[in-house]
C-alpha cells in the first residue's frame, strides 16, 4: 500500500484545514489508519486513529473537539478536518496504515507511512 497525504498549508489560528491520505497500490479497506505529526525538536505523536470499518475512533487529547478522522473506503481516503488550529498545531502530519485493522497510539503499530504533509499555523 502506498499512501499520500496532502491538505496541508498555511492557515490563521482558528481557521481550519481538511488533510487527506489516499492510498494506491491495493485497496485499504481493511487497513485500520493513524494520524501522527511531528513538530521540529519533537518526537513523533499520535494525533487521531480509525479502524478499517470507521466504527471506532481515537483522538488525542490535545486534538480532541476540534479533529475528526473519517474515511471513505469507496474513494481509498482517509480524511482528518481540523478545526479551530493552533500555532501548537504546526507540525509534518503523517498518515500510517497497518494490516491489523486497529490502530494503535505508537508510530510501531503501522506498516506503511505516507510522506507527510506540513500544516503551518500563524498566530
Amino acid at each position: 500500500v502506498q499512501l499520500q497525504a496532502s491538505g496541508g498549508g498555511l492557515v490563521q489560528a482558528g481557521g481550519s484545514l481538511r488533510l487527506s491520505c489516499a492510498a494506491s497500490g491495493r485497496t485499504f479497506s481493511r487497513n485500520a489508519v493513524g494520524w501522527f505529526r511531528q513538530a521540529p525538536g519533537k518526537e513523533r505523536e499520535f494525533v487521531a486513529g480509525i479502524s478499517w470499518s470507521g466504527g471506532s475512533t481515537s483522538y488525542a487529547d490535545s486534538v480532541k473537539d476540534r479533529f475528526t478522522i473519517s474515511r471513505d473506503n469507496t474513494k481509498n481516503t482517509v480524511y482528518l478536518q481540523m478545526n479551530s488550529l493552533k500555532p501548537e498545531d504546526t507540525a509534518v502530519y503523517y498518515c500510517a496504515a497497518n494490516r491489523d485493522g486497529i490502530y494503535y497510539f505508537s508510530p510501531g503499530g503501522y506498516d506503511y507511512w505516507g510522506q507527510g504533509t506540513l500544516v503551518t499555523v500563524s498566530s
